[in-house]
């Protein structure tokens, strides 16, 4: 179990974007009706709905496809690598697919014709720049929450949406698939189709700006050990720990990338190497940093030597034994950590669990003035 195939994948974007318009439109509809004319009470009704379901479909295929739902989190998603370039029109179209079947969905729950074109008018500059601020907005809670608290993004995804429902004037659409479904609902959650192209632009454009900025905040990782060495060996105030295994492609990976995500590189800086480095870096490696906000897609496995090992401050070990390089002098940790290549997905998060907590104590004993923010 270590990704589902393309068609898998876009099958779960289609369902659970059909779900959330589904949610979107018929409790529109169904809190127009029962409001007795109150807008708050309805919006206050679609709201809730909108959340929750939110928080049970990322939960529901988070694991299959991601739970990306919205045009603009799989194109951010692909500009941070996180999805191939080449998948990303099969997530569109299913998501797009996706809304309009939700749309249709909703209606006939409610007795009402399959599709109608909505007359509900969503325009001016102030609805389109909170357009840009929902989507932002969105985006950055995505980017905030999945580097090192995936398990908490269904919540804050759902509790933002609601949020965003009542504080911006467009109430937050930031989802061009989900526009373009609700422009076919003349209800309560409909929007105007002239006015989806401004709506569309201003999520793109607060999509992508929230992505860089959180690319700013948190730069990639050099590709290879060689990279960092070279970018840190002009100061001789920064402690280098390699963190070594026998393919470079599963557990020193992992310690690597979640070293660095605390340490502060003005102190101190993890690297990776293996004994016998593999071509890759196992894919369910990959999926299972992937979800905590760490792209490993890119890492090249590199093989371990002594000129690695002798610039380096402390070695941490695991699994290597007696193949890993002797170095007078320097400092050696072993971690007995099982191999997670060709365990169930469930094994490898419990090792990358269990390498995240062994990384934040070896920071703690080892290196605590280099942990970021410790200054």
């Amino acid at each position: 179990m270590t990704q589902y195939p393309l068609p898998k994948r876009a099958v779960a974007e289609f369902a659970g974007t059909a779900f959330l318009v589904a949610t979107v439109v018929g409790s529109g509809i169904m809190a127009e009706r029962l409001s007795g004319g109150n807008s708050a009470l309805a919006l206050l009704a679609n709201t809730l709905a909108t959340g929750a379901v939110l928080v049970a479909l990322i939960f529901t295929f988070g694991s299959i496809s991601g739970a990306h739902f919205n045009p603009v989190v799989s194109l951010s998603d692909a500009l941070e690598r996180g999805l191939p370039w080449r998948e990303v029109p099969s997530y569109i179209a299913a998501q797009l697919f996706g809304g309009v079947t939700g749309t249709a969905i909703a209606h006939l729950m409610f007795a009402l014709p399959l599709f109608s074109l909505s007359q509900h008018i969503r325009s001016g500059p102030s609805q389109v720049f909170s357009e840009f601020i929902a989507t932002f907005g969105l985006l950055s809670v995505i980017w905030g929450c999945s580097r090192l608290r995936a398990k908490s993004v269904p919540f804050a995804v759902g509790a933002y949406i609601a949020a965003a429902y009542w504080f911006t004037a467009s109430t937050s659409f930031a989802n061009p698939a989900v526009t373009v479904a609700r422009a076919l609902s003349n209800t309560f959650a409909g929007i105007r189709p002239t006015d989806v192209p401004f709506f569309i632009a201003a999520q793109l454009f607060g999509g992508i700006a929230a992505t860089f900025l959180f690319r700013w905040f948190v730069p990639s990782l050099p590709e290879t050990a060689k990279d960092i060495l070279m970018a840190h060996q002009h100061s001789a105030s920064v402690k280098t720990y390699l963190f070594a295994c026998i393919h470079n492609a599963g557990r020193s990976q992992m310690a690597a990338a979640l070293f660095n995500t605390y340490a502060n590189h003005e102190g101190c800086i993890g690297i990776s190497a293996g004994t016998q480095p593999a071509n890759q870096v196992h894919p369910e490696v990959v999926q299972v940093m992937k979800e905590v906000g760490i792209d490993l897609s890119g890492a090249k496995p590199q093989k371990l030597t002594e000129e690695l090992a002798s610039g380096a401050s402390v070695l941490v070990t695991m699994g290597c034994g007696e193949a890993c390089p002797y170095i007078p002098g320097l400092k050696r940790v072993d971690w007995e950590i099982p191999d997670p290549k060709g365990q169930p997905i469930e094994q490898v998060r419990a090792i990358r669990d269990e390498i995240h907590e062994s990384v934040k104590t070896l920071l703690r004993t080892e290196c605590a003035d280099c942990i970021v923010g410790s200054n």
